[in-house]
């Protein structure tokens, strides 16, 4: 069942503290980024694998969004002082794109700030929201990179509604893909978690790279593997949600993996070979330096002579 977000819950967003915005500057994150931005806290899709429930990250009341008091005058003034520019990489911790938005817009702001000053955006997302902001991302693309990634782990909807069950749809998401690429914005995908004895089939994986080809999707990043990472608080939450829903999968997990980090589909070799092949027949990239080559592909030298 999705969750209903009524308009008196959306203007009750609390605001956090926040010294800082962007992280410092990297030769080479994700996707070729040079910075990190997480404009909110917390995140109320209730997927029951999430890894920013890892007590490493330490947020606390993780289900409920938080906004950041001013972020958008510190995310200025930040952009200002940075000594270099670059791409701004978002969503890694928590969607920019929560019902939230729709009212706060607050990504929007962030995102005039870096047509304004020339910055990029690469964004991660469960949401078609993103589609309302095709305007300033074709004003980014005219002098940085600018790429939309989408998670999606279930190539039908009715898989994702369980494992996912706050989230649009996964045909919500190859539509908006298919949206941004035929405005000229660069999409894929993140095939991440792949959940062992769930959704580790090779009908989820290559109907997720069918539908991906057909969205106009240019790359699918699935990691190093189908797997999916367990620690502590996320641990705890997940085998919470397992028995919910799969009453017994949790034994299967702790008799297969034990305390392992990564729990690796027992299919894995076969997966990631006819996911290979299915990509090499649909002309999708799944290496993440092609990926970044393919975002970055014609700004190198507009970014060089800026960062001199």
């Amino acid at each position: 069942m999705r969750t209903q977000f009524t308009k008196k819950m959306l203007n009750e967003l609390p605001l956090i503290q926040a010294k800082s915005i962007l992280s410092p500057y990297m030769a080479n994150g994700w996707f070729g980024a040079h910075y990190n931005m997480n404009l909110y806290r917390g995140c109320p899709h209730g997927c029951i694998y999430c890894f920013s429930r890892n007590e490493c990250y330490q947020i606390d009341q993780f289900d409920q969004v938080r906004g950041k008091k001013d972020a958008l005058s510190i995310l200025e003034r930040e952009l200002k002082t940075k000594k270099k520019g670059g791409a701004v990489l978002t969503g890694s911790m928590s969607d920019p794109y929560n019902p939230f938005e729709a009212e706060q817009r607050t990504m929007r702001g962030a995102l005039a700030l870096f047509n304004q000053m020339h910055y990029g955006a690469i964004i991660l997302t469960k949401s078609d929201l993103v589609l309302r902001d095709i305007d300033l991302l074709c004003a980014i693309k005219q002098h940085s990179p600018v790429a939309v990634n989408f998670t999606i782990t279930c190539a039908s909807d009715s898989l994702g509604a369980v494992l996912e069950p706050y989230v649009c749809p996964s045909s919500a998401r190859f539509k908006a893909i298919k949206a941004l690429t035929e405005a000229g914005i660069p999409c894929g995908i993140l095939l991440m978690p792949v959940l062992p004895f769930i959704n580790d089939t090779l009908e989820n994986i290559i109907g997720i790279v069918e539908q991906a080809a057909l969205s106009g999707a240019k790359w699918i990043e699935a990691g190093y593997g189908f797997c999916v990472t367990l620690r502590a608080n996320q641990r705890t939450y997940f085998y919470e949600q397992l028995d919910r829903l799969y009453p017994g999968m949790k034994e299967r997990y702790k008799k297969a993996f034990g305390g392992a980090y990564a729990c690796y589909s027992p299919h894995d070799k076969e997966l990631k070979k006819q996911f290979q092949i299915a990509c090499d027949q649909h002309h999708i990239l799944y290496q993440s330096e092609a990926m970044a080559r393919l975002i970055h592909q014609g700004y190198e030298v507009v970014q060089l002579s800026f960062f001199d």
